[in-house]
């Protein structure tokens, strides 16, 4: 099989290289997945950065968790006639040295969700993370409708997944953008109203329209925190999924326990049995209505990783994706 490896942590350009290895043999429990796209999230950057600690150490890491194609083979205690299902990806390349930018990927079974005919192998490949990532954060135990929510970075990968998740849940959703672009995204993703937190105080403006809302969705939560604290309304909560702008801060715990405020840390990477199975069942219920919007921003060739993971890097607005095989846009 051909693949994109790195045995040393640093920049794309110095550490990503193409090889050619033998296919890995699906173990017990296994399947062997011949891979048409493979996702580029922020965590497999941070990753090969050296950015992001990792569950075990390899001398050599094939990079991405994400990534859709078809059983190609099963190991010993796997249906036989899973051989041929299209198939999407979740956590390939967590505590694993093999992950999706690669022709051929084995991993557990149940790490491999039937993927709906009317979903290309591209789409497929944002599943993982970004729509895990997003439903997770929405329904955070509370998927009842007539929340107000406010979502941080509603035109992102994740934000704008996660707009149009609420929005069909029944939620009233307040986004938050930077461009006129960004703006327009969300509103066609369901957003009830926009703010361009350049131009505009944002908890001024959500206690205005709101008087305080349910439940926020945090892309930076080390730059929003203020405004969250401020925006919440009393028994309110907040799911973080990232804090890229600033990792590392004071917080006011009088601001969040003047709310009697609930904060969760959402880390898809460990979801439990129960929450990842109800992020599927709903993610796979909006495929099928084509209820989910997945923006694929590029494409790149498998040696073209080092711009896909450039890509990333400057933040291209939307998935990233890497064919590592015959990808179908329009199944």
């Amino acid at each position: 099989m051909r693949a994109a490896y790195y045995e040393r942590t640093g920049d794309a350009a110095e550490v990503l290289q193409i090889g050619e290895f033998a296919a890995p043999t699906p173990g017990t429990g296994e399947v062997l997945v011949r891979m048409h796209a493979s996702g580029v999230n922020p965590s497999d950057v941070k990753k090969r950065q050296g950015r992001m600690p990792a569950p075990a150490a390899h001398p050599r890491i094939v990079p991405h968790s994400d990534g859709a194609g078809v059983i190609a083979a099963v190991g010993p205690d796997v249906d036989p006639g899973r051989v041929g299902t299209r198939v999407w990806l979740w956590n390939a390349q967590w505590g694993s040295a093999m992950g999706t930018a690669a022709t051929h990927c084995a991993l557990p079974s149940a790490q491999a969700m039937d993927l709906p005919e009317a979903t290309s192998y591209a789409e497929g490949a944002c599943l993982g993370i970004p729509a895990q990532t997003a439903w997770t954060a929405v329904m955070d135990g509370s998927p009842e409708p007539n929340r107000t929510l406010l979502i941080h970075g509603g035109a992102g990968a994740v934000g704008e997944m996660a707009v149009a998740i609420a929005a069909d849940a029944g939620s009233r959703v307040i986004a938050t953008v930077s461009t006129p672009e960004k703006a327009a995204i969300a509103k066609a993703a369901g957003a009830w109203e926009v703010i361009d937190y350049r131009t505009t105080d944002v908890a001024e403006a959500v206690q205005d329209l709101t008087g305080g809302v349910d439940h926020i969705l945090d892309v930076d939560f080390g730059a929003n925190h203020r405004v969250n604290a401020r925006a919440l309304a009393p028994g309110g909560s907040i799911a973080a999924y990232s804090a890229p702008g600033a990792p590392v801060f004071e917080m006011d715990y009088y601001a969040f326990a003047a709310k009697a405020a609930r904060l969760r840390f959402v880390q898809v990477y460990l979801l439990g049995d129960a929450e990842r199975r109800a992020a599927i069942a709903g993610i796979t219920d909006l495929l099928k209505r084509r209820a989910m919007p997945i923006r694929i921003a590029r494409t790149y060739p498998l040696d073209a990783i080092v711009a896909a993971h450039e890509a990333q890097e400057a933040g291209v607005l939307g998935n990233i994706i890497v064919e590592t095989g015959d990808a179908d846009a329009h199944p």
